[in-house]
């Protein structure tokens, strides 16, 4: 499976959000993805195979419980691909960045003019 498939679900974005913030037991990740997404257990369980077996998830055994941690090969792989494209909007960012601060000055020397009383109004 292409990582964009695995990540492509927002049942299985959610447990790496979950497992982002570290190691969690399967039965932690079953309980707040059951609550937010009204599916079964076994559903959760499966959504965890798929993680694992793409390599996006880890699990060891713990006693009785098994512990699932984020693994950080595929991201960097999902985060080099994506690195192409990052120009898009990277530039458009920097624009907004320009613009807001060409607004805040013009909005200073508009409160300077006005005599800080923050309107166009003059007297």
């Amino acid at each position: 499976m292409h990582a964009l498939d695995v990540l492509g679900d927002p049942v299985r974005r959610r447990i790496l959000e979950l497992l982002a913030e570290g190691e969690r037991s399967s039965g932690e990740v079953s309980s707040v993805v059951r609550a937010e997404f009204g599916i079964s257990q076994p559903a959760v369980s499966q959504h965890l195979r798929v993680l694992r077996e793409a390599g996006f998830a880890s699990v060891r055994a713990e006693g009785t419980r098994r512990l699932y941690a984020v693994e950080a090969a595929p991201l960097r792989e999902v985060d080099r691909w994506l690195d192409r494209f990052r120009g898009f909007w990277e530039q458009r960012l920097d624009a907004l960045g320009t613009e807001l601060a060409r607004g805040k000055r013009q909005r200073r020397v508009d409160q300077e003019r006005g005599g800080g009383s923050g309107t166009d109004a003059e007297t």
